[in-house]
Formats: C-alpha cells, sequence, structure tokens
C-alpha cells in the first residue's frame, strides 16, 4: 500500500520564478496589465502584500523586493534588488505578485 505524505513541501530560499519569468509562463495576462497599466498593477501588488498601495510611487530602488525577500527567506542582496528594481521595473514588480501567489495561501474577502 502507497501512502501520500500530507505534510507541505518546504519553502524554498530562491524565489519561485524568475524575474522574467512572464516568458515562459502559459498565462501572460499578468505580464501584459504590469506593461500596460503599470501603475494600477503595481498598487494592487503592494496593497496585497499589505503595503500602502501608493508605496510602489515612492518605490524606486526595490525596498519593497527587499522587504518581501526578507519575509520569505529568499537569498539575494540588496545591491541586486535595486539593479532589478531600476532596470526592469514590470518584470520584477511581476515577480512579487507571483512569489505572493505561490507562498500565499488564498484567503476570502466574503464576510
Amino acid at each position: 500500500i502507497h501512502r501520500m505524505s500530507s505534510q507541505q513541501p518546504k519553502a524554498s530560499n530562491h524565489w519561485s520564478t524568475g524575474t522574467f519569468g512572464c516568458v515562459d509562463l502559459n498565462n501572460k495576462k499578468i505580464c501584459c496589465i504590469s506593461f500596460f497599466c503599470f501603475p494600477c498593477f503595481a498598487c494592487n501588488t503592494a496593497k496585497r502584500y499589505g503595503e500602502c498601495f501608493c508605496l510602489p510611487l515612492i518605490d524606486q530602488f526595490g525596498l519593497m523586493r527587499v522587504s518581501m525577500r526578507h519575509r520569505y527567506s529568499i537569498e539575494g542582496s540588496i545591491a541586486k534588488d535595486c539593479l532589478l528594481s531600476f532596470c526592469c521595473c514590470p518584470c520584477v514588480w511581476c515577480q512579487m505578485s507571483r512569489e505572493m501567489d505561490a507562498r500565499e495561501p488564498v484567503t476570502s474577502q466574503a464576510r
């Protein structure tokens, strides 16, 4: 008799997808929204993360990415976070959104 384990897999200390992971995904909807309506996408992502929704307006150097790495114990450096956030902001915010989807359980907002 083969028994399946009911234990959750341990969280990785790496990003669940790459910075440019939209290219590899079948569902490119999030990527398109991020590129064509970045301010709305970034504000919504910040709000989902539990930050002020206007954080993206002042986060030019990847502070939320640094915070997310610390929250999820992801390896990396502040220098790399700043560089990626400055050079390819929409890709970084897409990656952070995918990371929340991968690590946070889905909760219902209904009351």
